[in-house]
């Protein structure tokens, strides 16, 4: 009997996963410790030049966000991709240090950064610091109240696998809400490549001393599926109520989810 693949047209099944870095592809068990060293590069800078990559405007992005997501006293919310702790804090000045914050990264240079930060400033006690992975979290099924990501979602291998893994965290009626770069209106795109690809580089080869680094973050921005994409994604996982909104003109966005 004939197979009907025999003339190798058929798919590849024997071909390796990839994921994308930047503009480039790469084994995708291998972009988990490549996108560990750009965040050990910059975890030192990485406030630093977020001012100076937003010119601040990140700080307003992220108030907006966070007064979306609309704390609550006593609840537990799990921070993925927390970093240095902005988006922890906010959660916690929101809520007069009443809600229990975990502080989530699979990079434990930038772990270290937020901790460093929060015990400087004497409120380590309503948080916990975690190296996690998205993909995998370390939380049992229905345990947060709501799980937020900011600005880490693009740089997650499988970003289906961890939002089917977020949603299984959440207590019914717990919320998802995700602030991430977009893109932008059409029109803005010649100046927002300029930005991107000559601003950015420029400015972390100058302060941080790595230009390669920020050159790979302006490429998974562009990457990064489009706000409708997003939205897809997310209520593939299983959200409901999901939607966004966008920030300056889609630099930036607010998608948000539910779990019923």
């Amino acid at each position: 009997m004939t197979n009907r693949n025999s003339d190798n047209t058929g798919p590849d099944r024997t071909a390796p996963e990839t994921a994308s870095f930047g503009f480039r592809d790469v084994p995708a068990d291998e972009k988990a410790g490549m996108v560990r060293g750009v965040f050990d590069s910059v975890a030192s800078k990485y406030d630093v030049m977020n001012d100076l990559m937003s010119m601040g405007v990140h700080r307003l992005w992220k108030a907006e966000f966070v007064a979306a997501l609309r704390p609550r006293a006593g609840e537990l919310i799990v921070d993925l991709a927390g970093g240095t702790g902005d988006i922890a804090e906010r959660i916690l000045d929101k809520t007069d240090d009443r809600a229990r914050v975990m502080l989530t990264d699979i990079n434990e240079a930038m772990v270290r950064e937020g901790r460093d930060r929060f015990i400087d400033g004497a409120r380590i006690g309503q948080t916990e610091f975690i190296v996690g992975d998205a993909q995998n979290l370390p939380y049992p099924d229905k345990s947060a109240d709501a799980v937020t990501i900011s600005f880490g979602i693009r740089n997650v291998t499988r970003i289906d696998q961890a939002l089917k893994d977020i949603h299984r965290i959440l207590k019914p009626g717990g919320r998802f809400y995700c602030l991430e770069f977009s893109h932008v209106h059409d029109s803005l795109n010649a100046a927002y490549d300029l930005y991107s690809f000559k601003y950015l580089p420029t400015v972390g080869k100058l302060i941080a001393g790595d230009a390669e680094s920020y050159q790979y973050l302006a490429e998974s921005i562009r990457k990064f599926p489009d706000q409708e994409t997003f939205l897809a994604m997310i209520r593939e996982a299983g959200f409901r109520n999901a939607g966004y909104r966008n920030l300056s003109a889609g630099i930036a966005a607010v998608h948000w989810g539910y779990r019923i």
